[in-house]
Protein backbone atom coordinates (compact mmCIF):
# COMPACT_ATOMS: atom_id res chain seq x y z
CA UNK A 1 0.00 0.00 0.00
CA UNK A 2 1.14 3.31 -0.99
CA UNK A 3 1.25 6.28 1.09
CA UNK A 4 -1.21 8.27 -0.91
CA UNK A 5 -3.19 5.38 -0.76
CA UNK A 6 -2.72 4.98 3.08
CA UNK A 7 -3.16 9.03 3.90
CA UNK A 8 -6.59 8.80 1.68
CA UNK A 9 -7.57 5.70 3.89
CA UNK A 10 -6.65 7.60 6.94
CA UNK A 11 -8.29 10.76 6.02
CA UNK A 12 -11.71 8.84 4.86
CA UNK A 13 -11.83 6.97 8.65
CA UNK A 14 -10.74 10.20 10.39
CA UNK A 15 -14.19 12.04 8.96
CA UNK A 16 -16.75 10.23 11.26
CA UNK A 17 -14.22 11.43 14.04
CA UNK A 18 -13.68 14.90 12.78
CA UNK A 19 -18.04 15.45 12.22
CA UNK A 20 -18.08 14.08 16.42
CA UNK A 21 -15.83 16.21 17.23
CA UNK A 22 -17.13 19.17 15.98
CA UNK A 23 -20.37 18.28 17.77
CA UNK A 24 -18.31 17.88 20.77
CA UNK A 25 -17.21 21.09 20.88
CA UNK A 26 -20.36 22.61 20.15
CA UNK A 27 -21.82 20.85 23.23
CA UNK A 28 -19.13 21.90 25.66
CA UNK A 29 -18.91 25.41 24.01
CA UNK A 30 -15.48 26.12 26.41
CA UNK A 31 -13.11 23.21 25.18
CA UNK A 32 -10.13 22.98 27.75
CA UNK A 33 -6.39 21.68 26.78
CA UNK A 34 -7.67 18.50 29.19
CA UNK A 35 -10.96 17.86 27.36
CA UNK A 36 -9.20 18.25 23.57
CA UNK A 37 -6.63 15.72 24.61
CA UNK A 38 -8.99 12.77 26.48
CA UNK A 39 -11.46 13.15 22.77
CA UNK A 40 -8.02 13.32 20.80
CA UNK A 41 -6.00 10.46 22.51
CA UNK A 42 -9.09 8.17 23.05
CA UNK A 43 -10.37 8.80 18.88
CA UNK A 44 -7.17 7.92 17.65
CA UNK A 45 -6.40 5.20 19.96
CA UNK A 46 -9.77 3.34 18.99
CA UNK A 47 -8.77 4.63 15.33
CA UNK A 48 -5.53 2.81 16.00
CA UNK A 49 -6.44 -0.39 17.75
CA UNK A 50 -9.58 -1.31 15.36
CA UNK A 51 -7.54 -2.35 12.54
CA UNK A 52 -5.24 -3.95 14.52
CA UNK A 53 -7.67 -6.14 16.05
CA UNK A 54 -9.12 -6.36 13.16
CA UNK A 55 -6.31 -7.92 10.82
CA UNK A 56 -6.02 -10.39 14.26
CA UNK A 57 -9.66 -11.83 13.46
CA UNK A 58 -8.99 -12.00 9.96
CA UNK A 59 -11.34 -13.75 7.74
CA UNK A 60 -12.38 -16.04 10.54
CA UNK A 61 -15.08 -14.53 11.89
CA UNK A 62 -15.40 -11.60 9.25
CA UNK A 63 -18.84 -13.07 7.97
CA UNK A 64 -20.13 -12.42 11.81
CA UNK A 65 -18.99 -9.03 11.95
CA UNK A 66 -20.03 -7.86 8.99
CA UNK A 67 -23.46 -9.06 10.22
CA UNK A 68 -24.06 -6.24 12.08
CA UNK A 69 -21.08 -3.54 12.12
CA UNK A 70 -23.34 -1.23 10.93
CA UNK A 71 -26.04 -2.05 13.07
CA UNK A 72 -23.44 -1.25 16.41
CA UNK A 73 -22.27 2.07 14.76
CA UNK A 74 -25.75 3.08 13.95
CA UNK A 75 -27.15 2.52 17.33
CA UNK A 76 -24.01 3.85 19.32
CA UNK A 77 -24.21 6.69 17.20
CA UNK A 78 -28.47 7.06 17.44
CA UNK A 79 -28.00 7.09 20.82
CA UNK A 80 -25.36 9.92 21.58
CA UNK A 81 -27.18 12.52 18.57
CA UNK A 82 -30.40 11.68 20.32
CA UNK A 83 -29.00 12.51 23.61
CA UNK A 84 -27.61 15.46 22.46
CA UNK A 85 -30.70 16.82 20.97
CA UNK A 86 -32.78 16.33 24.02
CA UNK A 87 -30.09 17.97 25.98
CA UNK A 88 -30.48 21.33 23.46
CA UNK A 89 -34.22 21.17 24.04
CA UNK A 90 -33.47 21.17 27.98
CA UNK A 91 -33.70 24.01 29.92
CA UNK A 92 -30.17 26.03 29.89
CA UNK A 93 -30.09 25.86 33.92
CA UNK A 94 -29.55 21.75 33.52
CA UNK A 95 -26.20 20.83 33.91
CA UNK A 96 -25.19 18.83 30.22
CA UNK A 97 -22.58 16.27 30.38
CA UNK A 98 -19.04 15.96 29.45
CA UNK A 99 -18.68 14.05 26.14
CA UNK A 100 -14.97 13.47 27.11
CA UNK A 101 -15.81 11.78 30.00
CA UNK A 102 -16.69 8.36 30.75
CA UNK A 103 -19.02 5.90 29.09
CA UNK A 104 -20.22 8.69 26.25
CA UNK A 105 -16.39 9.12 25.43
CA UNK A 106 -16.04 5.15 25.42
CA UNK A 107 -19.42 4.89 23.26
CA UNK A 108 -17.95 7.37 20.80
CA UNK A 109 -14.38 6.10 20.45
CA UNK A 110 -16.34 2.97 19.50
CA UNK A 111 -18.52 3.98 17.18
CA UNK A 112 -16.27 6.50 15.29
CA UNK A 113 -13.94 3.58 14.76
CA UNK A 114 -16.05 0.37 13.51
CA UNK A 115 -14.97 1.01 9.97
CA UNK A 116 -11.37 0.93 10.97
CA UNK A 117 -11.78 -2.57 11.76
CA UNK A 118 -13.15 -3.44 8.22
CA UNK A 119 -9.55 -1.70 7.61
CA UNK A 120 -7.96 -4.19 9.38
CA UNK A 121 -9.67 -7.03 7.85
CA UNK A 122 -9.10 -6.03 4.39
CA UNK A 123 -5.46 -5.86 5.32
CA UNK A 124 -5.07 -9.24 6.63
CA UNK A 125 -7.09 -10.25 3.31
CA UNK A 126 -4.42 -8.59 1.70
CA UNK A 127 -1.53 -9.46 3.53
CA UNK A 128 -0.65 -6.33 4.11
CA UNK A 129 1.38 -5.46 7.58
CA UNK A 130 -1.13 -3.53 9.94
CA UNK A 131 1.45 -1.97 12.27
CA UNK A 132 2.57 1.46 9.80
CA UNK A 133 -1.25 1.89 8.47
CA UNK A 134 -2.43 1.73 12.28
CA UNK A 135 0.27 3.97 13.52
CA UNK A 136 -0.93 6.19 10.37
CA UNK A 137 -4.88 5.71 10.65
CA UNK A 138 -4.63 6.93 14.62
CA UNK A 139 -2.68 10.55 14.24
CA UNK A 140 -4.87 11.84 10.96
CA UNK A 141 -7.49 10.66 13.39
CA UNK A 142 -6.40 12.25 16.64
CA UNK A 143 -5.32 15.33 14.28
CA UNK A 144 -8.89 15.64 12.91
CA UNK A 145 -10.30 15.11 16.24
CA UNK A 146 -8.04 18.45 17.81
CA UNK A 147 -9.17 20.24 14.57
CA UNK A 148 -12.80 19.45 14.78
CA UNK A 149 -13.19 20.36 18.42
CA UNK A 150 -11.99 23.87 17.88
CA UNK A 151 -14.09 24.07 14.67
CA UNK A 152 -16.76 23.56 17.09
CA UNK A 153 -16.03 25.52 19.65
CA UNK A 154 -15.62 28.14 17.43
CA UNK A 155 -19.42 27.82 15.82
CA UNK A 156 -20.92 27.33 19.75
CA UNK A 157 -19.36 30.98 20.50
CA UNK A 158 -21.99 32.70 18.65
CA UNK A 159 -24.80 33.40 20.53
CA UNK A 160 -27.39 32.88 18.56
CA UNK A 161 -26.41 29.61 17.23
CA UNK A 162 -25.45 27.66 20.21
CA UNK A 163 -28.44 25.93 20.92
CA UNK A 164 -29.04 25.58 16.92
CA UNK A 165 -25.83 24.03 16.51
CA UNK A 166 -26.16 21.49 19.45
CA UNK A 167 -29.34 20.40 17.41
CA UNK A 168 -27.18 20.07 14.45
CA UNK A 169 -24.41 18.64 16.08
CA UNK A 170 -26.91 15.55 17.48
CA UNK A 171 -28.58 15.61 13.64
CA UNK A 172 -25.12 14.89 12.09
CA UNK A 173 -24.53 11.89 14.60
CA UNK A 174 -28.14 10.69 13.38
CA UNK A 175 -27.20 11.16 10.27
CA UNK A 176 -23.78 9.53 10.19
CA UNK A 177 -25.42 6.65 11.56
CA UNK A 178 -28.11 6.66 8.83
CA UNK A 179 -25.39 6.95 6.24
CA UNK A 180 -23.06 3.56 7.84
CA UNK A 181 -26.81 1.65 7.19
CA UNK A 182 -27.06 2.89 3.58
CA UNK A 183 -23.40 2.17 3.03
CA UNK A 184 -24.45 -1.24 4.20
CA UNK A 185 -27.67 -1.57 1.75
CA UNK A 186 -29.92 -1.68 5.07
CA UNK A 187 -31.69 1.51 3.29
CA UNK A 188 -32.56 1.89 -0.08
CA UNK A 189 -34.48 4.51 -1.68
Amino acid sequence: MGSIELITIAIALAMDAFAVAIATGVTLKAVSPRQTFRLAWHFGLFQALMPILGWFLGTTVRSYIEAYDHWIAFALLGYIGYKMIREALEDEEESKGDPTKGMTLVVLSIATSIDALAVGLSLSMLGISVWWPSLIIGIVALLFTIAGLQFGKTVAKAHSVGKYAELVGGTVLICIGLKILWDHGVISV
